[in-house]
């Protein structure tokens, strides 16, 4: 199948690949395109950016969550709704999850999809010696690189350095010039306030018209349309009868949920059911619940005066509704939250004790989960991946499950067979048996008899 795409990657961190990926993104919705993005990885923030700023059907790709077939399903069940598809890279092109390998890495991505690579190369304070970088990465391991974009660079610069670029056998893109009132503070990327969203959307379009004029949109769209084509076929994921109401959190404080997990959710047989903490005063008529992470720390008194939601989640969630409750969700079960001002807020209670900043980071990165309970929510042994990033500790973390990251296990969730809750974020198509294992636990709730999967 043909699907038009592109990545736009970078030697480091800090090269401007997200305000560069998000004025091409707008540049290219601009001109009545039907635009798909992805960002290489397990973020939340920038796909959050791009749908609720820019517009675009926004998602992720990452190959330490999934295998070969299922990143390419990912990838074109979303790519062939749209015109072209963007992907952002990650930390440097081939940067991986070992300090000596290219796996999980944007390069890896590339290749396994087949994107044409447009190398970003921030030229402050260079010139000749951009070239040398371009290169090195060039030849440096196996890779799709198409063209380059120099960062930072004035036209006269780009102008005597584009003919050597075609030397290399690559095209040169374009430059962007130094944009200081365009840039994007970091915190807008995860924080975008409803009143927010119109002045960045002013100053990405401003950034769009600049871009017009400094790359060649018209050849990123042919090196797009030049990518081979990609077959990809839905992964069999079981699937359970009968209606079955899943309440997904969806508000300001809880926002940080893969898309792809709500679709797989809906494969094994849910009905999503979006909900507000912060607003509504109870929870809908749902089977089971998700609570996502998300921002629970900026919203402490708004969740702590909706006194009748949580009341509802503590009564009903210590009865028995299934539950996942992941990072700021699980922050929200605590019986207190300290907020972002210090204060400590009451929240659900179905977690004993309190959660609180520790002013550090305390745990980042990829995890493996295994569990360690027999009669958890997922039956019997499984094993899933996913990744923590949070800043606030508890005193109940659980012991429920086993994580392992880089030599390091130790234990966490709580998991009492029909409640998992914990900080690791969960990527369900890093083994569908979670999604199906949760629906069917929400199936059960309903009537009261265990229901048999069938596979689809």
């Amino acid at each position: 199948m043909s699907l038009p795409r592109f990545m736009i990657a970078a030697p480091a961190s800090g090269s401007g690949k997200t305000l560069v990926t998000c004025g091409i993104l707008q540049a290219l919705v601009n001109r009545g395109l039907r635009v798909a993005s992805f960002k290489c990885g397990p973020d939340y923030i920038d796909p959050m950016f791009h749908a609720r700023v820019i517009g675009t059907r926004s998602k992720n790709l990452d190959t330490y969550f999934v295998d070969d077939p299922t990143l390419r399903y990912l990838f074109g069940r979303t790519a062939e709704q749209c015109d072209v598809s963007v992907i952002e890279g990650v930390m440097g092109f081939y940067d991986g999850v070992t300090f000596d390998g290219t796996e999980s890495s944007s390069c890896d991505v590339a290749n396994k999809i087949g994107a044409p690579v447009i190398l970003l190369v921030n030229a402050r304070g260079s010139s000749l010696s951009s070239l040398a970088v371009v290169k090195g990465f060039k030849e440096f391991a196996p890779n799709n690189i198409r063209g380059v974009i120099f960062n930072q660079m004035s036209k006269r610069v780009y102008d005597a350095l584009a003919p050597k670029v075609r030397e290399m056998g690559l095209e040169p893109v374009g430059y962007v010039p130094k944009v200081t009132d365009l840039v994007l503070e970091s915190r807008h990327l995860g924080l975008v306030l409803p009143g927010e969203i119109e002045s960045l959307r002013e100053k990405l379009n401003r950034l769009a018209e600049v871009l017009e004029g400094s790359l060649d949109i018209d050849l990123l769209l042919r090196i797009a349309g030049d990518a081979p084509d990609l077959e990809y076929s839905a992964p069999e994921v079981g699937h359970v009868d009968g209606k079955v109401r899943i309440g997904l959190a969806d508000d300001d404080t809880f926002c940080f949920t893969y898309e792809d997990n709500v679709e797989l959710l809906e494969r094994c047989g849910a009905e999503i059911v979006r909900f507000s903490p912060m607003r509504d005063p109870a929870l809908p008529d749902v089977d089971g619940i998700v609570l996502s992470g998300g921002y629970p720390e900026l919203h402490g008194a708004e969740l702590e005066a909706n006194r009748p939601m949580l009341e509802d989640i503590r009564r009903k969630v210590s009865e028995g509704l299934p539950c996942i409750a992941e990072c700021g969700g699980f922050m929200y079960l605590h019986g207190t939250m300290q907020d972002r001002d210090g204060v400590d807020r009451k929240m659900c209670g179905v977690i004993p004790g309190r959660t609180w900043n520790t002013g550090k980071l305390c745990r980042f990165g990829y995890v493996t989960l295994r569990p360690v309970v027999d009669d958890g929510v997922a039956g019997g042994p499984i094993e899933v991946k996913g990744h923590e990033f949070h800043y606030w500790d508890s005193e109940s973390n659980g012991e429920d499950w086993e994580a392992s990251r880089k030599g390091d296990t130790y234990r966490c969730m709580h998991d009492t067979g029909t409640l998992l809750a914990g900080y690791p974020h969960l990527y369900y198509y890093s083994n569908p048996d979670i999604a199906l294992a949760f629906v069917r636990r929400c199936a059960e709730h309903r009537d009261g008899r265990r229901f048999d999967a069938r596979r689809t």
